[in-house]
């Protein structure tokens, strides 16, 4: 299943509800997982993104749904990445 890297900042609203209700972030990614959207992993992280997530969808379409659908609520903005498994880039280019 391809894998996909979501960077997200969170809205002046976002940060107002993660920090009146911090289980809200788990809650997302239940959501995620019911729009056919695998979590992998997740960080907190400092620095230019609040939010690192590792995900599965089975398609571009897929991710780029839920992306849409997370952003459109006004409390979180995500940058969404494709990433291919550095074993495969490298066969891809050896071949």
């Amino acid at each position: 299943m391809p894998t996909y890297i979501m960077l997200s900042n969170l809205t002046d609203a976002g940060a107002r509800t993660v920090s009146k209700k911090p289980k809200r972030i788990q809650e997302v990614n239940t959501e995620l997982e019911k729009a056919g959207v695998k979590v992998i992993a997740q960080y907190a992280t400092l620095g230019p993104y609040d939010f690192v997530n590792v995900v599965e969808a089975d398609s571009n379409a897929t991710i780029a749904k839920a992306s849409v659908k997370l952003a459109a609520r006004g409390s979180i903005r995500i940058t969404t990445l494709a990433a291919v498994d550095i074993e495969e880039f490298i066969s891809s280019l050896a071949e």
